[in-house]
């Protein structure tokens, strides 16, 4: 007994000890947030302070050690987010993460992000070389001198950036300027849609092609040619119809490799999905004083982007007076960790915010490979001749961990990369020993110079200001709102858009012929002829839509958003004559969807034998299109709509073709369309009504599985909570429960209050996954009234009491004070050199 008595004490005496070790862990891994540090790349003493709402305030003596002291901010606060997105831009997470992250890797080389960057910065004037140079100080010093223990995503992953810091080989310029375009590569692409129309027309004529697609409404479509027949003719498909099962991620070999393989999975998605500008969007909009209660403007921004714990946005203020050749600098709003200036916020006179335009910047080119020489591809002749050139190539060293370094050859053409080689989807539809396919992207031009644009526009002081200022906005294009405190409201298109000629029947929507010089870019849309307007009506919102009338000379693209969001905006901002803080709350916070609206009396004139389906109709009485958390109508709505896509779409195109590009796309204008036609080309003989039946059918059994007998218990918060994912711990079930962020919420992807949902993702495929990443509003008549939110918290460390203490009101619609002069702070941290 004595014996058992030892071990036992033993044990909790280990349990102490470890529970103390831990204990002293957590409080050295969270941020020093007041007192004194020395950071040696300080010439002056910096102040930072947090308020009330936990904006951070950076008080320096110069602009150059407010850039230093932000970036020491952000690695302090958001370190693990800072490694994670330098490790997927450098194309370097399989040496974290083993052989399931070989493909984002490769096609970041692919890309050449790194490339790019050095091109950008070699253009970037000496003034912003320096702001940028002064951050990536910051940063290293929090490595390099910081004693804050790292976060548990590096103890757990074995991750120590402090010796390369150290080194001076950690964070660098070009991780900065490479953000910049990790950024466009986000919000700007098409070239997903081009690869699904090329992928769907190996089933489909071009006029189905239309149907399943269609243009924006009332336009027709871009591309005149007959494009199955010009697929067909090249020979561009693999011979066997069917295309390849989704790669699985290893579950076999060790615990350790299986692990990883589990953390690579939602990297692994990513990649699947960029290139896809479906349901990227935001809404902003821009009340002019003559329609306010104030006599002056309002301003509101919401972006919509991938949900991420923590949250994409860093909220600051960073003010310096002028100093070593930089003017003085006062602004607040939303930083990117990776990035020093705010890229959506106020000075002290002037707001802005964005929305994505989406134009058509990327072209995917059929390559024709020569067959005697497969180290050549086809070029431009005169008629009647053939002429070849060599591809470029670079090979690049990918590290793998566990596994011997990999050897990726790059290729390029006189286009760009060549996609096919780091796309494996690309390789299951197309026949890649005769063609591949290579990229032109705007992004990735020596010309762009977005870093620049933010740095100008944090000296704006008024709505001319930020007009010159985004002149050197590139990519992607933005729509960009303004108002000043003169009362002066505008809106400007931002951002390189190509010319495409006269001749070119494709016009970029799909996959052109690389040798036809007819289908090359010929220039740029000048800045003067970008779209714009001046607020005449009382207002000016953007949600995506087509931004411009159909007398608009010139092309920017055909994949505009659906218009619901922004009719839906315009609707209320008339509703309202004189709008104040409470008006514009209610509009962010709006969840009735009219693409709900137009497609509800198709449902509820089904007849459907399924036991639940007396009480499923009955849900829907009176239900009005209001995407309620609370409601089991918004879900059994949305349940069947789903159902009859996979039923009818998925019918036509193929089951395989289809799982592979549904998701990154909904199909919801086509069904649209082919329900208000009920063509029987789609729905069958007898029309739409039997696909419509049976779709409710599946639904509420896929639904029952889940939720239950009792549809009235149903709730759409249930299926629809927004998530905010960790990477990569999301993956792994225990650590998700800790590291993710999830709350219900309401509202669907045609909102104000937007909940885009993944449809590919089985385990929640109503998950809100991509919405509000923040909500802000200016008040022009007192800016210190303005106002934000976020999802998570500032905090980046999950053990931070500020970690996820925004959701609550994120989720409620709430805000938080956004002020240049708050009366408190919470705490004060004063800098040193």
């Amino acid at each position: 007994m004595r014996w058992i008595k030892r071990v036992v004490w033993a044990m909790l005496a280990l349990l102490v000890v470890l529970g103390v070790a831990l204990g002293v862990y957590v409080q050295r891994s969270l941020p020093q947030l007041d007192g004194q540090l020395r950071l040696s790349v300080l010439k002056g003493t910096v102040e930072v302070k947090r308020d009330p709402s936990d904006v951070t305030h950076v008080l320096a003596q110069s602009p150059l050690d407010a850039m230093r002291a932000i970036g020491y901010v952000h690695a302090q606060e958001r370190g693990w987010q800072l490694d994670f997105n330098r490790r997927i831009m450098r194309g370097e997470l399989s040496a974290l993460l083993g052989p399931a992250t070989l493909e984002t890797d490769k096609l970041m080389r692919t890309l050449g992000i790194r490339q790019a960057a050095q091109a950008h910065w070699d253009r970037l004037p000496a003034g912003a070389k320096a702001q940028v140079e002064a951050y990536v100080q910051g940063i290293n010093a929090f490595y390099a001198e910081g004693t804050q223990a790292l976060s548990p995503e590096f103890q757990i992953l074995q991750v120590n950036p402090r010796e390369a810091a150290q080194a001076g080989q950690y964070w660098d310029v070009l991780d900065s300027m490479g953000w910049s375009v990790m950024m466009a590569l986000d919000l700007g692409g098409n070239w997903g849609n081009e690869f699904a129309r090329l992928s769907m027309l190996q089933v489909l004529d071009t006029a189905a092609l239309w149907q399943a697609l269609p243009p924006y409404p009332g336009e027709p479509p871009a591309a005149s040619a007959d494009l199955a027949k010009l697929y067909r003719d090249l020979g561009v498909y693999k011979a066997a119809e069917k295309t390849a099962a989704a790669p699985r991620l290893p579950n076999n070999g060790s615990p350790a490799e299986r692990l990883r393989g589990q953390l690579a999975q939602e990297v692994v998605a990513w990649t699947q999905e960029v290139g896809n500008v479906d349901g990227k969007g935001s809404n902003n909009w821009v009340v002019a004083g003559s329609r306010s209660a104030t006599g002056k403007p309002w301003l509101a921004n919401d972006p919509h982007l991938g949900l991420s714990a923590p949250a994409i946005w860093y909220f600051a203020r960073l003010q310096a007076p002028a100093a070593d050749g930089q003017p003085a600098l006062d602004v607040i709003g939303a930083t990117l960790p990776g990035l020093p200036s705010v890229v959506l916020g106020r000075t002290a006179t002037v707001a802005w915010g964005f929305t994505n335009t989406g134009p058509d910047v990327q072209d995917l080119y059929l390559e024709q490979i020569n067959p005697v020489n497969p180290a050549q591809y086809r070029v431009p002749a005169p008629e009647g001749q053939t002429a070849w050139a060599d591809f470029a190539t670079r090979e690049e060293t990918i590290r793998v961990k566990g596994q011997p370094d990999v050897k990726h050859v790059v290729r390029s053409t006189r286009h760009g990369p060549v996609l096919s080689d780091a796309q494996a989807s690309h390789s299951e539809v197309l026949d890649t020993t005769k063609h591949v396919l290579a990229l032109r992207w705007t992004a990735l031009d020596a010309d762009n110079t977005n870093v620049l644009a933010g740095v100008l526009s944090n000296q704006a002081q008024s709505v001319g200001d930020l007009i010159e200022a985004y002149r050197h906005f590139h990519s992607p294009m933005q729509n960009v709102v303004m108002a000043d405190v003169s009362g002066r409201i505008a809106y400007k298109a931002a951002g390189k858009v190509p010319v495409r000629a006269a001749g070119n029947d494709i016009r970029g929507v799909a996959p052109s012929p690389g040798w036809d010089a007819r289908y090359d870019w010929t220039g740029w849309l000048p800045y003067e002829d970008t779209p714009q307007d001046n607020g005449a009506k009382g207002w000016i919102a953007t949600a995506n839509q087509r931004i411009h009338g159909p007398d608009y000379p010139h092309f920017i693209t055909q994949d505009w958003a659906p218009p619901w969001r922004q009719q839906r905006i315009e609707e209320l901002l008339a509703q309202t004559e004189k709008h104040d803080l409470a008006s514009m709350q209610a509009l962010h916070g709006d969840q009735v969807s009219l693409a709900t609206r137009f497609l509800l009396p198709h449902l509820l004139k089904v007849r459907a034998d399924h036991p639940l389906a007396t009480s499923a109709l009955a849900q829907l009485q009176g239900f009005d299109g209001d995407m309620r958390v609370d409601s089991a109508a918004p879900l059994i709505y949305s349940a069947w709509v789903d159902e009859f896509t996979r039923g009818v779409i998925g019918g036509r195109v193929g089951q395989a073709r289809f799982e592979k590009l549904y998701g990154k796309r909904l199909f919801r204008a086509g069904v649209e369309d082919i329900l208000a036609r009920d063509d029987t080309a789609w729905c069958g003989q007898t029309g739409c009504a039997q696909p419509l039946s049976e779709a409710l059918a599946r639904a509420l059994d896929r639904l029952q599985a889940v939720h239950g007998k009792d549809v009235a218990a149903w709730r759409w918060g249930d299926a629809h909570p927004a998530i905010s994912i960790h990477r990569p711990f999301s993956n792994v079930a225990p650590l998700a429960k800790l590291f993710e962020v999830r709350v219900p919420t309401g509202g669907d992807p045609f909102t104000v209050n937007v909940g885009q949902y993944h449809l590919d993702k089985k385990d929640a495929p109503y998950a809100n996954r991509h919405a509000a990443s923040l909500r802000a509003l200016y008040d022009l008549s007192d800016l210190e009234n303005s106002r934000f939110i976020y999802q998570t918290g500032q905090s980046g460390n999950v053990f931070s009491d500020r970690y996820r203490d925004m959701s609550p009101e994120w989720a409620a619609v709430q805000y938080r004070a956004l002020k240049m002069s708050p009366s408190e702070f919470r705490s004060v941290l004063t800098l040193v050199p």
